[in-house]
């Protein structure tokens, strides 16, 4: 039995199918089936039930494949201890990262972190939050980026900065009755606001308007949830609406796009943007520089408690 062996029987288990298990293995296929032969062979029991499509552990094998999983993060736990040791900066860090924020934080900090740590090596997958939590768990990815709380206790939070939420409209709503650049949630038109479900009901004032929203719902021919700002955006374009958008989002935005931007007034909402990592994790020093040039870059462009004066703006 060696650590190999293990290595493609938790990927057998993972596609259910030999080919796409020995393709993610980067071996053949008979490769795999041969190294799984010998391994069932050792142990006189048999992993999987061939004759199923799609292949199936079989009772003794998901014992076996859960077992396999403990050893191989035992393994991992004790090269990401031997990484830790070294005084440079090096190795790999898998990073998850919400759609809401991936676009607008990464092209900030990223060049300069891998400029900077040349022996570092980054692999980025925009995940939803859930999607994130999941592989945190079965070590498919070392830290996530979203927003928090998450309220799970076997996942560490290190927040890294208060996103202002900022509120868009269509130009078609810039001769409403409140046309204040400041406002406050209670002030906006429910009818006409359409919101991102994930990473926007997060603080109070933002949470009530959520709840008001889907209270609101049975009144309304139209359900959408967008699946991205720029979809949002479009949306609110074409149907004279108004949405509420993470402060970052807005960083590029020209005079004249600007003009269809409202802020709120105190107490201002916010999220939470956090890196996230699951128990026993051992690649500190990596999240550690992550933090430090991500916090460097953005603090500068937030203040969390009046956002609108960074822009100049008077109500």
């Amino acid at each position: 039995m060696n650590i190999q062996q293990l290595t493609y029987i938790i990927a057998i288990d993972r596609f259910r199918h030999f080919a796409r298990a020995a393709e993610h293995c980067r071996v053949t296929q008979p490769t795999l089936s041969t190294m799984l032969n010998r391994l069932e062979a050792e142990l006189g029991v048999k992993v999987f039930d061939r004759s199923r499509s799609p292949v199936m552990p079989t009772e003794t094998g998901k014992k076996i494949i859960a077992q396999a999983r403990r050893i191989l993060e035992e393994v991992d736990h004790l090269n990401r201890l031997a990484g830790e040791m070294s005084d440079q900066v090096e190795g790999e860090l898998r990073l998850g990262v919400i759609p809401t924020v991936a676009p607008y934080l990464l092209p900030l900090f990223l060049q300069n972190l891998l400029d900077d740590y040349p022996k570092l090596k980054i692999t980025i997958n925009e995940l939803t939050t859930n999607e994130i939590v999941v592989q945190l768990k079965s070590n498919m990815i070392d830290a996530g980026i979203l927003a928090t709380p998450l309220g799970q206790e076997a996942i560490r939070e290190i927040p890294l900065y208060n996103e202002p939420f900022v509120v868009y409209r269509s130009k078609a709503m810039l001769n409403s009755v409140n046309n204040s650049k400041l406002v406050r949630p209670e002030e906006l038109d429910l009818d006409r606001l359409w919101l991102l479900e994930e990473g926007h009901c997060l603080r109070s004032q933002i949470a009530a308007l959520c709840e008001l929203k889907k209270q609101n719902r049975t009144y309304s021919n139209l359900i959408y949830e967008a699946g991205s700002i720029d979809s949002l955006k479009r949306l609110v374009d074409s149907s004279h609406g108004i949405t509420i958008l993470p402060a970052l989002s807005i960083r590029d935005y020209s005079a004249e796009d600007l003009k269809l931007i409202q802020y709120f007034r105190e107490p201002v909402p916010a999220r939470q943007i956090s890196i996230v990592t699951y128990r026993h994790h051992l690649k500190e020093r990596i999240v550690d520089v992550l933090k430090a040039e991500i916090q460097k870059k953005v603090a500068p462009m937030l203040d969390e408690s009046k956002p609108y004066k960074i822009l100049g703006v008077k109500d």
